[in-house]
């Protein structure tokens, strides 16, 4: 193994051993119940299976990927409407939009997701607590030639 030397010192500089770090902490089962969720520009990949353990997303706990307790009592709402909380777990691949988005996207994955597990229990109460429903509202786009933002008009000039 080759010595790096540095330029301050003549001391050769050992190489540090690291341990690599494992991405997810949950162990991926063979069979899931995989959807897409989606809000804005936020686009959740949900997969959850029976289990006990907290829900990991983009790699990070739950507790740590979002810190507020409205946003996770927001995400745990399907599984509090469908009576199923604590028995479910799941991995969720989340990118796009803001922390309010990609909350509202995971919300909208695993109310399908929980439709996927068992539709004759489980489709009224996602439809009634609207959790199949994607919210077709988005940002406006900005128009070409005008001011910058969506309805932004050029200041005319004074006479």
């Amino acid at each position: 193994m080759a010595q790096k030397l540095t330029k301050k010192s003549k001391v050769a500089v050992k190489p540090v051993k690291t341990t690599p770090v494992k991405k997810g902490v949950l162990v991926m089962p063979k069979e899931y119940f995989s959807a897409v969720g989606r809000r804005k520009t936020a686009i959740a990949r949900v997969r959850i299976w029976p289990g006990k353990q907290e829900l990991v997303i983009n790699g990070k706990p739950l507790s740590v990927y979002f810190k507020g307790e409205t946003i996770k009592k927001m995400i745990f709402s399907p599984f509090v409407v469908a009576d199923v909380s604590g028995q479910y777990t799941g991995s969720i691949k989340v990118s796009g939009s803001g922390i309010m988005g990609q909350a509202e996207a995971i919300m909208h994955g695993i109310g399908r997701a929980l439709m996927k597990a068992d539709p004759e229990k489980f489709k009224k109460l996602m439809r009634d607590g609207g959790f199949l429903t994607r919210d077709p509202r988005m940002k406006e786009t900005r128009k070409s030639g005008q001011g910058g933002r969506a309805r932004a008009k050029k200041q005319s000039p004074k006479r």
